[in-house]
């Protein structure tokens, strides 16, 4: 069965002649002998799929009576550390541990929130909240409603929920209805219907949202970017012109992001980790050519400015290659 994880434009595909017995040894070696091999460590977890390293971590625990993530944890240290532990992490408990750290100690991350609600499925989004009740026994939307509030949580809430339609259909008769709908929400009257927005661009579909955003210029003459801007603001207008760059280009959207995140004093790594991992096997090849569209530059050659040693080598290994 396919898994809901994995796309057609990754840069990580399943290894050929995969053995996790083989690999679990190695990597039992490498991190038992006298100081750690990462060599072997990055060269086996980065060419290896998430599902591979879960039967490589199944192996580890038979052999070592240990857990690998936590061998790892043990044995390295800094950014590099938290890089090997997420490709070792199964990716439903890697995102509810993101969402995690997001709502976690005094203010939270809405940024990260928005990226992860937005440019999940529907169905990623109910095997997060599975996910995140196993790991920390409370509800996503509980922890959500207790960090946020307004407009901004109403709207989290129905992406956290996995409730955006999937089919990949289109209805014209709909798109016209919804477009007109947002119109007369915000330009067409003194203030806004919050609600006809949140409705609308969290439960239709990504491929119905576009042509929605084409009816919605024929009938404004305005794109739908500078509707949002001029009617809304905060943390919702920032989710809901996410929701819009989603829609129209997703890898463009998480492409912006990690330039961001890598450009300037100071590297972002939670941002950094989170999309390289999570679209490694999903659409990383495209984040990666609209990275250079964006920036002049490849992905591959900001990572090797911007970061050193084997916490590089290891992104530089997921980037897959140089464009």
């Amino acid at each position: 069965m396919a898994s809901i994880w994995v796309g057609k434009r990754g840069t990580i595909r399943d290894y050929p002649g995969f053995n996790p017995s083989v690999d679990a040894e190695a990597i039992r070696k490498a991190i038992r002998g006298i100081g750690t091999d990462e060599k072997t460590l990055i060269s086996i977890l980065t060419e290896r799929t998430n599902a591979q390293r879960q039967l490589i971590a199944k192996e580890y625990q038979a052999i070592c009576g240990k857990e690998l993530k936590d061998d790892l944890k043990g044995d390295l240290s800094g950014h590099f550390k938290g890089l090997m532990v997420a490709l070792v992490t199964p990716p439903a408990v890697f995102d509810a541990k993101q969402l995690k750290k997001s709502m976690k100690g005094t203010g939270t991350n809405e940024d990260a929130l928005i990226e992860i609600l937005t440019t999940r499925t529907s169905k990623q989004m109910q095997e997060i909240g599975h996910a995140y009740y196993t790991v920390y026994k409370k509800s996503l939307g509980d922890e959500i409603s207790s960090e946020t509030s307004g407009d901004f949580r109403k709207a989290l809430l129905i992406l956290a929920n996995g409730r955006r339609d999937e089919s990949l259909k289109v209805d014209e008769q709909l798109a016209r209805k919804d477009a007109q709908i947002l119109y007369n929400a915000g330009e067409k009257r003194w203030g806004t219907d919050e609600d006809a927005f949140t409705d609308i661009l969290c439960l239709r579909s990504f491929p119905q949202l576009k042509l929605t955003f084409d009816e919605y210029r024929n009938i404004s003459q305005k794109d739908i970017e500078d509707s949002i801007k001029g009617e809304l603001s905060g943390h919702f207008e920032d989710l809901l012109l996410a929701i819009v760059r989603c829609a129209r280009n997703m890898p463009a959207f998480l492409a912006e992001r990690l330039y961001q995140a890598l450009k300037g004093a100071g590297t972002d790594e939670f941002t950094v980790n989170r999309i390289m991992v999570s679209r490694s096997e999903i659409d990383l090849l495209d984040i990666r050519a609209e990275f250079k569209k964006l920036s002049g530059y490849s992905l591959y050659s900001a990572i090797k400015s911007d970061t050193s040693g084997d916490y590089e080598s290891t992104l530089l290994k997921i980037c897959g290659g140089d464009d």
